[in-house]
Order: C-alpha cells, then structure tokens, then sequence
C-alpha cells in the first residue's frame, strides 16, 4: 500500500488540454473515486498514474517515490480495466497466475498469491473453470483477482462495472466495497456514476472541464456542492434551479420566485449580487394546506417508499418535489409545496455556491 501524490500535473494532446494543473493526495488505504461526465478528464488522470499516458508537467509520487518518467511496470500499481481481458483458454487460476509466471516468481510463491485472492474473492471452488463458465460479475472478480496476485503499491479501478446489468452491479459494488475493508489496499475508481461514488468512496474527487471542481466525502460535496456545476451532477434527480430575486440584509435573505412566492433563509451572502436558488428534490416537500409556493404536478413518479412529483410554477419553472410512497397525487392536480429552508443554495453569476444556514 502506497498514498500517492499528484503535483500541478497537466496533460495536453496537441493543442488540446486534457488535464489542466491539477494536485491531489491519496492517503495510504483510501478509496478515492475520480467522478465526472464523460470527456472531464477521470479517466486520462487514472492512465497517468498507471504510466499509461505520459505527464506533460509536475510530478507523481507514489509512496514518497517520484514515478512520473518511469515505465508502467514499475510503479508497482495494478489497474482493472472496463474490459475484463480475460484469457479464455486458460483457467481462473492460471489467468490470475500469467503475469506472475512472466516475470519469473517461483511456483509456489504464485500458488500462494492465487489461493490467497481465491480466498479474498470468495473464489476458491471456481479457480479451475474458464472464463466461459463464469457469470460477468464472477469475470470481473478474476480480473480483480489478477490484480490482487501482484500485491501492488495501489490499485486503478477505469469503470470496471459499465459492463454489468444493473442488478449485477450492484452486487458488484458491494463486493468491491467489502474487498478495500479486507485488504485495507489504497484505491482509485473512475466512474460517471454517481451512485458507485457516493456508496464507496471515502472521498469523492469531481472533475469538470478538465479540473478539480471539488474533492470531499460523499456527503460532503453531496450537502455542501462547491458549484453550480456539482449541485446539478451530484444526486439523482438533480437539484433544481430556479431564477429568483433575491434581497440581502445583513446574514438573511428573501428569494423571490418566478411566480411571485417568497422564500426567507439564514445566509451569508454578498449583497448586490444576483443568484439563482438550487433545492434538492428531498427538500422539497407536497403538503396538504398552504405552503411556500403552488404548482401543477406533470408527471408522477411511484418509487414504493417515496414519490417524485415533478411540477409547473406558474412562470413556467419546474420543480421536482418528494411526497411518501402512499401519494395520491396525480398528473394534472394543483399541489402546494413547502421548502426546507435549511437546505437552500445560492448560485452566484460565476457558479460559486452559497450554503443556507
């Protein structure tokens, strides 16, 4: 196990950046999971500390040692790939053991290695089948197993689940989830999941536009999203946005609504400034009686313990809101709506995010 150090590295390929000054430190036995949209650069960042993809500019240090200009194979780093890549006509046992054959390690020193990732994988009755005879989730634990045997400094997960049916992949995750509390190993996970993120990291890096755009726990960048950008990627419905007047007094404010509604909050916030209020889904409340503002549900969605209901302002906003499991809500009907004050978000012209009290 290894912490791993990125220092002002940057990336470009020709005239294009794809990795833009970024610095990051990995504690020894993390798990670190590289979260963003397709073409933020996760991906390439991963490739780089594996060796596969050269660093332009700064440094890479894995346990203390600078390995940014040396070759792939020794930075004692061991990388899980989307695609499994398995052998198929050799055994679970003998693909676990190839790469350990190619550098020459004593055959009893691999069947060790190979009995002990057996072990770890909860794979010992399926080390003499073939890939062919394996399930994908069971394929992705070999080629994980293949990486257990080199007992690396760390280890890069690219999307090792994008491959796998949903249920699959959540069995997957909790496997995997299971496996760093084992071996206690250092790990970095790419992945455009947000879901993947939140239930394993213990931090979270967000990347945008080929940045750092925020780096915390889950809950955290999930409670307090440093930008516009973060608020709207992380969660599942995406916080709602909505243009609002709003006047500042002192640590308090007033956000007036589209419709004409006003919505009070405890708040340190620039006066002056024009802002756009974020609420997440959760936040949002159906109520029976008067509430904050009314809307006109569209459509409704029946989740078993919970209901979204997404809803027209009268200015033409929408907004998702959460009633329980048992709603009787239906397309077409008037709701009011109640705000939890506690959890609004101010947006500034340049994205910046400002946090209710």
């Amino acid at each position: 196990m290894a912490d791993i150090s990125l220092q002002n590295v940057s990336k470009s390929f020709g005239a294009v950046d794809v990795i833009k000054d970024i610095s990051l430190e990995v504690e020894q036995g993390e798990f670190v999971v590289f979260l963003g949209p397709s073409g933020s650069g996760k991906s390439t960042l991963l490739r780089m500390i594996a060796g596969l993809e050269s660093i332009d500019r700064g440094k890479l240090l894995i346990g203390g040692k600078e390995c940014q200009d040396i070759a792939p194979g020794q930075r004692n780093v061991a990388m899980v790939f989307q695609n499994y890549a398995l052998y198929p006509h050799m055994t679970v046992r003998d693909n676990m053991a190839f790469g350990l054959r190619n550098i020459g390690m004593k055959e009893k020193d691999i069947e060790a290695r190979v009995a002990d990732a057996g072990r770890i994988l909860e794979m010992d009755a399926l080390l003499d089948r073939r890939p062919s005879q394996l399930s994908g989730g069971q394929r992705q634990r070999v080629a994980i197993g293949r990486a257990i045997v080199k007992e690396p400094a760390a280890f890069l997960f690219d999307e090792p689940l994008s491959n796998l049916d949903a249920a699959l992949r959540v069995r997957t995750r909790v496997e995997l989830a299971q496996l760093h509390q084992r071996i206690a190993a250092t790990m970095i996970y790419v992945t455009h999941d947000q879901t993947e993120a939140m239930t394993l990291a213990d931090r979270i890096v967000i990347l945008n536009d080929c940045r750092i755009e925020q780096i915390g726990t889950p809950m955290e960048v999930y409670t307090y999203p440093a930008s516009r950008f973060v608020a709207g990627f992380v969660g599942s419905p995406g916080m709602n946005f909505l243009n609002s007047d709003v006047a500042v007094s002192g640590k308090e404010a007033t956000a007036t609504l589209g419709d004409g509604s006003r919505v009070a909050m405890s708040i340190d916030v620039p006066e002056g400034g024009t802002y756009e209020l974020g609420i997440r889904p959760e936040a949002v409340h159906v109520v029976t009686g008067e509430g904050d503002t009314t809307g006109e549900a569209t459509v409704v969605e029946n989740l078993g313990d919970r209901t979204l209901v997404y809803t027209r302002l009268g200015d033409g906003s929408s907004v998702i809101a959460l009633d329980d499991g048992r709603s009787q809500v239906a397309p077409g009907d008037t709701v009011s709506l109640r705000f939890d004050t506690s959890q609004l978000h101010l947006f500034d012209s340049s994205g910046r995010a400002y946090h209710a009290d």
